[in-house]
């Protein structure tokens, strides 16, 4: 019997893990293709919370002066309290926020159950609908604030374990990867009356290129960096950094986008190009195989966002506000000006008038003596620590 009964088991196994390597490659797809129609969003993040191993999903940010979340999205369940109470009742949401980026952390992390089931959101929100906990990973920080998503699990789901948070870290990078590329399309999208024109209206680059890193199609920022061919230029065609090593990385990155979301894998998310002035800037990949991302005619196997890296803020910001006796909210205006540079960019990421931001720019030029935006850039650059995070 046993002689028999072990190959079966073997392969049961076998085809197990088959079907559910299948499932991962269909939910990466999905994950992509909702970045160019993102109605798909909502089937995708009720597919994200099945494959996890849950009843519904969220999506959450938060900005860093405050304890107030935003609900972007709740998807597979219907809360019996609206969305806005939650947040304020919810106290576990904002300590999930606290987590490493694309690290799972659960509820049960953060508190015991015992504790939970006594907050005011557990009675009046969680214990209704059957939930016992929440597992998240952080997709975004920034100086601003930060984006979360999250999984909710009932009773019959039990508390997360470690193949639980196995996928959420194999969806995480995949997950961080699209909201980065919504964000950007969605700066434009709004003005642009076709994809083309969204992607000529992108300030980063934008070059699609096919799996042998042959030039498809460039926007009007990525025309002009491949026309100044400091870090990237076309050779008879296809698309080649000015570094070797970078060049070497780039090729396999195509090859790799080829094969498909998973051959790509969380390598080839960022490549690092440095200019023959030292300027650096950093090459963001995004595969483009499969349905909906070969759109517009498109061909191609993989986009390759362009543009040059941020300074890093993040470690001195409190050196700053001491340094020129800046008020909390002239210090994220500050912060917010070096990150996205424009007024109304700020005024939309910080939800006030942009009128409010230009007052506020106004004491900053008075408080620090700078006269334009771009002083501001070089007087928090010059505090910038040397130290790694």
């Amino acid at each position: 019997m046993s002689s028999v009964s072990q190959p079966v088991s073997k392969l049961s196994a076998t085809a197990d893990n088959n079907r559910d390597r299948e499932s991962l490659n269909d939910l990466i797809s999905l994950v992509y293709d909702s970045v160019f129609d993102q109605s798909r969003w909502e089937s995708a993040f009720v597919k994200i919370a099945s494959y996890v191993g849950g009843t519904g999903a969220g999506l959450f940010a938060k900005d860093h002066e405050s304890d107030h979340v935003r609900i972007l999205g709740l998807f597979g369940i219907v809360p019996p309290l609206p969305g806005a109470l939650l947040a304020q009742l919810c106290p576990a949401l904002v300590r999930h926020f606290l987590g490493e980026r694309e690290q799972p952390l659960a509820t049960s992390d953060l508190m015991p159950f015992d504790q939970l089931t006594s907050t005011e959101s557990y009675r009046k929100w969680a214990a209704p609908l059957g939930l016992i906990e929440f597992v998240s990973v952080v997709l975004d920080k920034s100086a601003i604030g930060a984006m979360m998503f999250g999984v909710y699990r009932n009773e019959q789901d039990g508390f997360a374990d470690d193949d639980v948070r196995g996928r959420m870290r194999l969806l995480a990078p995949h997950l961080r990867r699209a909201m980065l590329f919504i964000r950007m399309f969605n700066r434009k999208a709004a003005e642009a009356a076709t994809l083309a024109d969204t992607l000529d209206g992108l300030s980063a680059g934008l070059c699609l290129v096919d799996a042998g890193g042959r030039i498809v199609h460039v926007n009007a920022a990525a025309q002009a960096i491949l026309d100044a061919g400091d870090i990237l230029r076309s050779v008879e065609g296809k698309l080649a950094a000015r570094d070797a090593q970078a060049d070497r990385t780039l090729r396999e990155v195509f090859a790799a986008a080829g094969q498909g979301d998973e051959a790509l894998g969380i390598k080839g998310i960022a490549v690092p190009l440095t200019g023959e002035e030292g300027e650096r800037y950093v090459a963001h990949a995004l595969p483009l195989t499969p349905g909906a991302r070969q759109c517009a005619g498109f061909t191609a196997a993989a986009a390759l966002f362009i543009r040059k890296t941020a300074p890093a803020v993040s470690a001195r910001p409190e050196v700053i506000g001491a340094a020129f006796k800046l008020t909390p909210t002239e210090l994220r205006v500050l912060l917010a000006i070096v990150e996205l540079g424009s007024v109304p960019e700020v005024a939309a990421a910080l939800g006030v008038a942009g009128t409010t931001v230009r007052t506020h720019v106004g004491r900053l030029f008075e408080k620090t003596g700078a006269r334009r935006q771009a002083d501001l850039v070089k007087l928090v650059t010059g505090y910038a620590t040397p130290l790694a995070d």
